[in-house]
């Protein structure tokens, strides 16, 4: 199956070198370019794009609004977002992340790092290692939201069970599935389904929403070591 990509940038020199790229690889095509976040969303409906290639920082409506408003639209359920930023530290890919955007990449991102991104992403798999999403977090939330900012708790948290609480814990401290099997004595594939009985009870769509959810409950503590 072909992977759809859809270009959400305002400049139009990325969007050719990215649409090359895609273009002469196997097994996926770019099916539409947008200049602004308005414009991205339309073409991801119309376009019927499985993964968004994202700029965050555009004119008019930007990145991480655009993402709000894919992410919130039932009719594009099935499509992913990826962010892209010219900043190795902008606060504004949390914001991404928050909307419901499924990772983020530099964009002097090598051709094979954006290839293989595109490809996780749209397996439906989570692009972010929960390490990377934490480092995120540790440097945003922690700094902005202060010590004694109190938790964001979501009212869908007390429907989880006590052992998805210790999963949804331990996504937010960067364990991998295999690493939560480990530390809790389960097989693998129990702690994937754990994890994603946790994304569905709590209305997310990957793990990186998890790892903010972790962290704005009081869960996890930016900085903090198992």
């Amino acid at each position: 199956m072909t992977v759809r990509v859809l270009l959400a940038d305002d400049q139009k020199l990325i969007r050719a070198g990215f649409r090359l790229i895609i273009d002469l690889s196997d097994g996926m095509e770019v099916v539409g370019e947008a200049s602004d976040g308005a414009e991205a969303v339309e073409l991801a409906r119309s376009a019927r794009a499985d993964v968004v290639l994202m700029d965050i920082r555009m004119p008019g409506v930007d990145g991480v609004e655009a993402t709000r408003r894919i992410t919130a639209d039932r009719e594009l359920d099935g499509v992913r977002v990826v962010v892209l930023t010219t900043f190795d530290a902008d606060e504004n890919v949390l914001a991404a992340l928050r909307a419901g955007a499924s990772g983020f990449l530099s964009k002097d991102v090598e051709p094979e790092e954006l290839l293989r991104a595109i490809r996780v992403v749209a397996a439906g798999e989570a692009l972010l290692t929960p390490r990377a999403t934490r480092g995120l977090i540790d440097r945003f939330l922690g700094t902005s939201s202060g010590p004694s900012a109190p938790p964001v708790v979501p009212p869908a948290l007390a429907g989880l069970t006590d052992r998805e609480r210790e999963v949804l814990r331990l996504v937010a401290l960067g364990r991998s599935n295999e690493e939560i099997a480990e530390r809790l004595v389960l097989s693998p594939l129990t702690a994937k389904t754990h994890v994603h009985r946790a994304m569905t009870k709590l209305g997310v769509r990957d793990r990186a929403q998890l790892v903010v959810i972790g962290y704005q409950s009081g869960l996890v503590r930016p900085g903090e070591q198992e």
